[in-house]
């Protein structure tokens, strides 16, 4: 850990923009810290915002403080953590026998510092003011690097998916090329961001293909990975139920694919042994016209409750379906209900053997439903 100390020791000053502890070892306990630094009384102090649960603790350091604090953190409780400062971008991953691996990557520009006020705005992955060229050519962003008033709803989901992907990180093998597919991408707001922050921020070696049935965006998408010399970023027009990936898929995404477009890409993730699968489901129709109860008529009889309990049950299945397959499965808030209702993310990473759960067809047969998901899984 002396190598991490000395990093800390010259990065802990005001150029620090953000810190952020991730892949946390236990189940229980904190599952994430971000760190930023603030002016208090003229003295520059570095404040911590632990997540626990659904609360925020919010903490001060001293640099030494901190610095003792951090190398604990990375020896005991947390797999990796991530520092950008106005100059570079640093990662850290911790071993569970206290080898660290450490990855330096230079910012193509000097970044801005951090605001050092200590209530402000929340810090997003992707800096507003900082012009992101894809953001700027869908629409995200101006040329300056402002954020468009109209779009700030997108800029935050980006910005939220980023952070997903970055909770999952560390459980993905780094010393090769990953691919990462993205089902149903459409116009790839998501598909550029994950290259980006991967690929051009943190320098890892990932291939991304996007696949849509829309030829006319897809066609879009490909001349912006032209135009920004993204190499490794693929798009293809095709059916999610016909794809085949020809090699090893280490995660797949699949953002608002409609209906049992969801079930077909998350049983390809799992028959591809997928490592990480990120599923936002769209328009779960399948069960609403097939659930029955009788115990549940008098709640079953309003539409409008129908739908939503239909569609709530379609994940709840997906979700108990992966974890037979050996997934840690999360069913997660994507972004705030007041900016869409399509906002449950199903993160799923493998952890072990396949194990049936006999509940899950009791469940399924209590409420007249054949999930599609379900008959595409079974041996």
């Amino acid at each position: 850990m002396e190598e991490l100390q000395k990093i800390l020791d010259e990065c802990l000053n005001g150029n620090l923009v953000y810190i952020v502890l991730s892949g946390a070892r236990k189940k229980e306990g904190i599952r994430k810290i971000k760190i930023r630094p603030i002016a208090q009384k003229g003295e520059l102090l570095f404040q911590a915002s632990e997540q626990l649960g659904k609360q925020e603790l919010h903490r001060n350091y001293r640099k030494e403080e901190l610095v003792q604090v951090l190398v604990r953190h990375l020896r005991e409780d947390f797999k990796q953590m991530q520092m950008l400062t106005t100059k570079e971008n640093i990662s850290v991953l911790a071993g569970k026998k206290g080898n660290i691996t450490v990855k330096r990557k230079c910012r193509q520009e000097e970044g801005r510092a951090a605001d050092l006020s200590h209530d402000r705005q929340k810090r997003y992955i992707l800096e507003e003011g900082t012009a992101v060229p894809f953001l700027v050519d869908l629409g995200v962003m101006t040329p300056e690097g402002k954020v468009v008033k109209a779009r700030y709803d997108k800029f935050r989901q980006i910005n939220r998916f980023l952070e997903f992907i970055e909770d999952v990180r560390p459980q993905l093998d780094e010393g090769r090329e990953l691919t990462i597919l993205d089902f149903g991408c459409g116009k790839s707001y998501l598909t550029f961001a994950m290259y980006y922050y991967l690929k051009e921020l943190q320098g890892l070696d990932i291939r991304v293909i996007g696949l849509d049935l829309k030829t006319e965006v897809i066609e879009r998408c490909r001349q912006l990975a032209e135009k920004y010399g993204y190499e490794k970023l693929t798009f293809l027009a095709g059916d999610i139920a016909s794809y085949e990936s020809g090699g090893t898929v280490d995660v797949v995404v699949t953002l608002h694919a409609c209906d049992t477009a969801s079930d077909y890409a998350l049983d390809k993730a799992v028959k591809w042994g997928a490592k990480v699968i990120l599923s936002v489901p769209c328009c779960q129709h399948e069960l609403n016209a097939q659930i029955h109860s009788s115990v549940l008529e008098p709640v079953l009889k309003y539409g409008l409750i129908k739908e939503r309990v239909a569609a709530l049950v379609t994940d709840a299945l997906r979700a108990g379906y992966l974890e037979e397959q050996g997934y840690q499965v999360q069913i997660l808030e994507f972004i705030d209900m007041e900016h869409t209702p399509k906002n449950i993310l199903i993160r799923a990473v493998k952890t072990g053997g396949r194990k049936k759960n006999e509940k899950l067809d009791a469940c399924a047969e209590f409420l007249g439903v054949e999930p599609l998901l379900g008959r595409l899984l079974k041996p």
